[in-house]
């Protein structure tokens, strides 16, 4: 069978950094951080007080009133930054087949502000007035797949749709998933990506109590310092990223914007540890060998990686590791950054937003940095782009993803070129 070639055609972000894309890419190259004391709720007591929040969001510009009502806040964000991609990608969807545009963006967590809100209305009345004190919308505001069927609904695209819950992965996997559909001819157009809106007491405090946060707290903006040596955590972040991928033939017909091709995703799992990576960094070692493998690529042929890079001691530790290992001698030649260091980690929605970065340094031919890298570790050797951006032609980039529960994605991303 012969694949179809996948380009991307359009994107979207609502991220702590910008909620379009221009503000998004102009502070990932400004290294402006979207890093700050939590607002949303008290975080005295907590190790950690600070997170990457989307403060300016408004669900008014994307849903109606009612729909707001029956929406938990990571669809909130999905379906703004599908509209967007959407609005990017200039594709008319009155003129398309409906049937052949699919949809997976999917969530890491899902809706913990609908779960806490109706659980504290339950403890306050609930002994005394039984269930009718629980919203009818709970279920359907809570589980994950409801950002890729309300963003369905509200597009009314009627092809391939599901969602893919990985963790950290999850962003990753949908674009791969359903890149691998419009291979197969399966269909013409995916809307794809991840969402996450998990910033409340529970999930906040469940990862203090993981001790996986940054403590931090008296220097926000520099408290995400993937690969230094001084870092101590990541910062919980939220937002969503959201890609227009495209078969190449239907983009050209219609004279779509084409922003890179993807040409390559590999998946695996270490079956290691719950949270912790394979100390030896074979499960994604191996997951960007098949994504090499998967888009016919050598290592040399590589000119930028947006790493996972976290911010976290072991994850930076053995994501560098697992450079070397893939890339052998040419890992200290390639460019490599984490765009965490500015927008904190957005968990299932990384993904999605590090795939526009990705897009996005291919098509400027620039790469955003690594902001503050000013510790130098051992153990973390290659090239960070450190604290500013480098200019550079861009024909192949990567982007790494590696979740709680050992789940690894790669994509590969090249120029477009007919």
């Amino acid at each position: 069978m012969i694949k179809k070639r996948v380009v991307v055609t359009g994107l979207g972000a609502i991220t702590p950094v910008g909620n379009t894309i221009e503000k998004f890419w102009k502070s990932l190259l400004e290294g402006r951080s979207g890093v700050r004391k939590i607002q949303c709720f008290d975080p005295s007591k907590f190790s950690s007080q600070i997170g990457a929040e989307v403060l300016d969001f408004e669900p008014t510009k994307y849903l109606s009133p009612k729909e707001i009502k029956k929406t938990d806040r990571f669809v909130q964000f999905a379906v703004g930054a599908s509209k967007e991609a959407i609005v990017d990608s200039k594709i008319d969807l009155d003129k398309e087949d409906r049937d052949r545009i699919g949809v997976i963006v999917s969530s890491g967590i899902g809706g913990l502000h609908t779960i806490e809100r109706e659980h504290i209305k339950y403890l306050e009345r609930g002994p005394e007035l039984g269930p009718s004190r629980i919203s009818p919308f709970l279920i359907p505001n809570i589980i994950v797949n409801m950002a890729s069927g309300h963003i369905s609904i509200c597009f009314k695209v009627k092809g391939p749709n599901m969602a893919i819950v990985t963790a950290c992965a999850t962003g990753n996997h949908s674009i791969g998933e359903a890149y691998r559909i419009i291979q197969k001819g399966n269909a013409d157009a995916m809307i794809a990506g991840g969402s996450e809106a998990a910033i409340t007491i529970m999930g906040f405090g469940g990862l203090c109590a993981l001790r996986a946060l940054s403590s931090r707290n008296d220097a926000p903006e520099k408290a995400s310092r993937p690969f230094d040596q001084q870092r101590d955590g990541f910062i919980m972040g939220e937002g969503a990223g959201v890609i227009i991928l495209e078969e190449l033939e239907h983009a050209l017909k219609r004279k779509a914007p084409i922003y890179c091709e993807l040409i390559g995703y590999g998946v695996n799992g270490d079956a290691y540890h719950m949270t912790a990576p394979d100390p030896e960094g074979q499960g994604a070692t191996k997951c960007m060998k098949l994504c090499l493998e998967d888009s016919g690529l050598r290592p040399e042929d590589v000119d930028y990686i947006n790493a996972h890079g976290t911010s976290t001691l072991y994850n930076d530790k053995i994501e560098t590791l697992a450079i070397k290992k893939a890339f052998g001698e040419q890992a200290k030649k390639i460019a490599i950054s984490s765009t965490k260091s500015v927008t904190g980690h957005l968990l299932g929605a990384a993904g999605g937003a590090e795939a526009i970065a990705c897009a996005l340094a291919i098509r400027d031919g620039i790469i955003p940095p690594t902001i503050n890298y000013e510790n130098p570790d051992p153990d973390c050797d290659l090239d960070y782009v450190p604290n500013k951006p480098r200019k550079h032609d861009i024909r192949i980039a990567i982007s790494n993803s590696l979740g709680f529960g050992g789940h690894n994605a790669t994509l590969a991303f090249k120029k477009y070129t007919a």
